[in-house]
């Protein structure tokens, strides 16, 4: 008896090597309710002119996603926004300092709509989107070629079954710690109590983040620099945490 094509040796071995634990593996949406022709326009017109290009599908990055070339040369230095939402703070961050490049990773395309307005009706052009993971962008990017990455109010996948799906993992933070540049900062926003300890005890376990927290008000108040988003203004789970970590110089990890 012969195995049948679903069944063959060779599927199962390459089911075996597809496989991606759950820290490395996407969980979320990807698509909401139907776009406007308006924003439908957005995607099929400006996306493609300022997306980032990067190989989802390529393992191993041998070709460095060249960021002064994204930018035309214009930026002096690099921030990357992990899960931007619906582009308030990328938004605000871009038109506060015009002389950063940004780069804004979300898989949610009505997200995605969201900040190309924001780029057409406020004229930024300092912005990039990967419209996907961002994990696909971290692997792609050069050692120390960032000088902020942020994370504001993550999904927080509460229940304890799923807590390899949060993005605060040592895998995703092994590849934030490589892009940062020395005294890079990572900042992490969130009102959910349990991704509040798990964000504190998993960089608690880090020797390449210092946490510049020096008394309880630094990360109950929101930094002047750090614009409200309308998801933190719902206030869903209690208070919002801002956490702000400092990338160690290499020679003192």
């Amino acid at each position: 008896m012969t195995d049948s094509p679903e069944n063959s040796p060779e599927d199962n071995h390459q089911d075996k090597a597809d496989f991606q634990p759950p820290e490395l593996r996407f969980f979320g949406r990807r698509k909401g309710p139907s776009l406007s022709d308006r924003k439908q326009s957005l995607i099929d017109d400006l996306l493609p002119t300022i997306s980032v290009p990067v190989d989802a599908a390529s393992n191993v990055d041998e070709s460095p996603l060249d960021l002064k070339a994204l930018f035309k040369g214009k930026a002096r230095k690099y921030w990357l926004e992990i899960g931007f939402g619906k582009g308030e703070h990328l938004a605000w961050q871009a038109q506060e300092n015009p002389d950063v490049g940004l780069i804004g990773c979300e898989p949610y395309l009505n997200g995605v709509a969201g900040l190309l307005t924001y780029i057409t009706e406020e004229g930024i052009d300092n912005i990039r989107i990967y419209g996907d993971d961002a994990r696909h962008v971290l692997k792609s990017l050069p050692d120390a070629s960032l000088e902020r990455v942020f994370l504001i109010h993550p999904d927080p996948w509460p229940k304890r079954r799923h807590a390899r799906r949060r993005f605060v993992n040592p895998p995703n933070l092994d590849q934030i710690a490589r892009v940062l540049a020395d005294d890079g900062e990572f900042r992490v926003g969130t009102d959910h109590p349990i991704y509040r300890e798990w964000t504190a005890l998993q960089m608690s376990l880090r020797e390449d983040f210092v946490w510049l927290a020096e008394t309880p008000t630094d990360w109950q108040t929101r930094p002047d620099d750090w614009p409200e988003t309308r998801y933190e203004a719902k206030a869903l789970e209690g208070k919002a945490t801002y956490f702000v970590y400092r990338r160690t110089a290499r020679h003192e990890t």
